[in-house]
This record gives C-alpha cells, sequence and structure tokens, in this order.
C-alpha cells in the first residue's frame, strides 16, 4: 500500500469517507459492553468515534498521517477522544488486544488482505469481538460502489479461511446489503460481513 497516495486522497476532499458509523459496525457494537475498541485502518475515524461516543476507549490504527490528523479534529469536534496510531496494519504492529476489533472495507489483494484479517483476529483480548466487513467481491458485477477490482474484494469462504486457526469462534458470517443513492436511484450495494469472537481459555 502507498501511504503517501492516501494521504494526497485524503488532503483532497473534506470527507472521503461518509460522516456517520458503518451501519453493520453501528448494528453489530450496540449490544455489546463498551470497553477497549481498536479501529484498524480507519480512515478519518468515522467508525472511532461513533465507538467513542458510547462509550468506547478507542484507539484508530491508521497508516495516512493526514487521515489521522482529520480524526482528531473531528473527534474534538464531536467532544470525544481518540488514541491515533500511525501505523500499517500489514506490517503486524505492536497494539494492545482489545475488547473490538473493527476492520471495515480494507482493500488490499488476496495474500496482503488474509494477512491483515489475521493480524487483527490476534488483537481480539479473550471474550473480544471481531468485526470484518468488506465489499463482496459480486458486489462487482450485482451491486454498486466500491473498487471495481474483484481481487480485492472478498468472500464468506475466504474471511471463514483466514480465521481458520485463530482460535475465534465465529457467530455470523453472511452477504449483507445497504442501500446507495445514485443518479439512476437508490440501489444495493453488495458486502460481507462476519463476527467472531474469542472465548476464554482460547488464543
Amino acid at each position: 500500500m502507498d501511504a503517501t497516495a492516501w494521504d494526497a486522497r485524503y488532503a483532497g476532499q473534506e470527507l472521503v469517507w461518509s460522516k456517520g458509523p458503518n451501519v453493520f459496525v453501528a448494528e453489530h457494537a450496540a449490544g455489546l459492553v463498551p470497553g477497549r475498541a481498536i479501529d484498524l485502518a480507519g480512515g478519518e475515524g468515522r467508525n472511532a468515534i461513533w465507538l467513542a461516543q458510547q462509550g468506547w476507549e478507542v484507539e484508530l490504527v491508521e497508516f495516512s498521517q493526514v487521515a489521522l490528523d482529520k480524526a482528531a479534529a473531528l473527534a474534538d469536534h464531536a467532544g470525544v477522544r481518540l488514541t491515533r496510531t500511525l501505523a500499517d496494519v500489514t506490517a503486524a504492529p505492536t497494539i494492545a488486544p482489545a475488547d473490538l476489533v473493527v476492520l471495515a472495507y480494507l482493500q488490499l489483494p488476496p495474500e496482503a488482505s488474509r494477512a491483515a484479517v489475521r493480524e487483527a483476529a490476534s488483537m481480539v483480548a479473550p471474550e473480544g469481538t471481531l468485526l470484518v466487513v468488506a465489499h463482496a467481491k459480486r458486489n462487482v458485477t450485482d451491486g454498486v460502489g466500491g473498487p471495481p477490482d474483484p481481487e480485492v474484494n472478498r468472500t464468506i469462504d475466504e474471511l471463514r479461511d483466514d480465521l481458520d486457526g485463530t482460535g475465534l469462534e465465529i457467530e455470523v458470517a453472511r452477504e449483507v446489503t445497504r442501500p446507495v443513492a445514485t443518479d439512476a436511484g437508490q440501489r444495493e450495494a453488495i458486502d460481507v460481513l462476519v463476527r467472531a469472537r474469542r472465548m476464554r481459555g482460547r488464543s
């Protein structure tokens, strides 16, 4: 990945991603007791800020310094605090375990994506939760938005395989859809979602 290119992208737009949290992050985090959370490759912090507003102690990990700076400003405006860490999730950064680890829409080729998912899994504390949301591979032909290259999109089977041997128990693994407004009217984007949990005593 090229941090310089992402720095330029984040610097060139007021917001690259939407201001509010991802609908699936909000849905699946809503029933959890707030503790420590990690938002990996979290961009401008839309999910991290929302989690902080719900009472979580949040560490935003991102390899673009521009994105982290924007997240800091947005967090200040929202009246919440974030711990911001400049790091590349694919480079196995040293991050303390958390009760919730979020990895949303990290677009990488298969091997790098697998490494990132497994790295995210390693950060989940006992009884903690991992939430992975990605553009579905078939979104390229049947959905809307997201990267047009199926190489960086995922399938449920791929995510299941990524988590094999990590000690996490998969609770939810399915395709999900969300409405997207387009010039031609509302359409549905297709994502894949996995929620997994580390049972106490497993590593």
